[in-house]
């Protein structure tokens, strides 16, 4: 296995087109400077010392020795003792509301953008669990399959929005339908969903669903979104809002949490139900309920030890500038002997 430690110091060799560039201007403004004392083929007989290959060994040479300085500064490694790591966590689907009623304003700064905080923050809190990521409006989709690698669920969280679905509704059936699909099969009691969602416009029969997973191993825990009074559901254009929905009648449309519906599912499902409010996300509750879950060990192949490498390449940008320091730019003296241009010289 072949790595950097350091990969952040390879835009080093970004340079390199700013260093090609540079040299074609010094040579460009050497040839000009050239050209206005006199002509080229007389100039050249004029300097006998002068050598345009050296010149450019130098600069290849003085480019190798950078790109093995850049290279020995990341440090690369070599992975050198590949075993299985034996682990022990939860697997968890986080099924993620991303319909319209989601950027109603009732809990700051919306609803969706506080979920995502909440997701955020239980990420801070798991270690060895496995983690996936569904989102829902009308269909669900999975967004993330399952990984340990928490940095990239937090990556492919901060591109969700509700245009991440096109088609509105609230299926929460259909998102813990997902989940279970994507949970690894075999093994009891070490697999959770957690559905966050204002429960409203509900679709299809959640809780069927739910007792499905509960059946199937899969224990289902709701995280109501939003506040019983409600809040308009604010109409957006570019980013920006333009006013708030409004139905048939003109009348604005006020988007109210559903607790019952999401106590009924987190009932059927086995599980819990936690209701947000505007300072507590409820998060930890829920973050114990999973802890308390019977863990289950899962293996995973990694390198455990790395050997590094960067003695070679600092050593040997140090051999490349040495060679360059020693590289005269002036001709040797067996090819100044050499009479190009055929031109006699004068016996003094």
């Amino acid at each position: 296995m072949f790595r950097f430690a350091y990969p952040f110091f390879l835009w080093g060799l970004a340079v390199l087109p700013v260093f090609g560039l540079l040299f074609a201007a010094r040579m460009s403004w050497k040839r000009k400077a050239i050209k206005r004392f006199g002509d080229p083929a007389l100039m050249e007989v004029l300097m006998p010392d002068r050598s345009q290959g050296k010149i450019r060994t130098k600069f290849f040479l003085l480019v190798g020795a950078w790109i093995c300085l850049i290279i020995g500064l990341a440090n690369p490694q070599i992975g050198s003792k590949y075993e299985e790591v034996k682990r022990q966590g939860v697997d968890l689907i986080i099924a993620l509301d991303v319909s319209n009623s989601m950027l109603a304003e009732d809990i700051r700064p919306n609803r969706l953008e506080r979920s995502k905080q909440a997701i955020i923050k239980l990420l801070d809190k798991l270690h060895d669990d496995r983690i996936g990521i569904v989102i829902f409006a009308g269909d669900a989709y999975l967004q993330l399959p399952f990984t340990n690698d928490y940095a990239a669920a937090r990556m492919f969280l901060s591109t969700v929005s509700n245009e991440s679905i096109q088609y509105q509704g609230t299926a929460i059936g259909a998102a813990i339908q997902m989940g279970v699909k994507s949970l690894p099969r075999g093994g009891i009691r070490n697999k959770a969903i957690i559905v966050i969602s204002d429960g409203e416009n509900h679709e299809d029969d959640a809780l069927a669903e739910a007792k499905a997973a509960k059946e199937a191993g899969v224990i289902v825990h709701t995280l109501g979104i939003g506040t019983p009074d409600g809040s308009p559901i604010p109409e957006m254009r570019d980013g920006e809002r333009i006013g708030f929905k409004t139905d048939d009648a003109g009348q604005t449309v006020i988007s109210r949490m559903n607790p019952q519906m999401l106590q009924e599912i987190a009932q059927a499902g086995g599980g819990k139900f936690v209701q947000a409010s505007g300072s507590d996300i409820g998060l930890e509750e829920l973050f114990n309920q999973i802890n308390s879950m019977q863990k289950s060990d899962f293996g995973t192949k990694a390198f455990t030890d790395y050997e590094d490498r960067f003695q070679n390449f600092l050593v040997l940008a140090l051999m490349i500038l040495l060679v360059e320091f020693l590289v005269d730019e002036r001709r040797s003296a067996i090819s100044r002997k050499m009479n190009l241009f055929g031109t006699k010289r004068k016996k003094q």
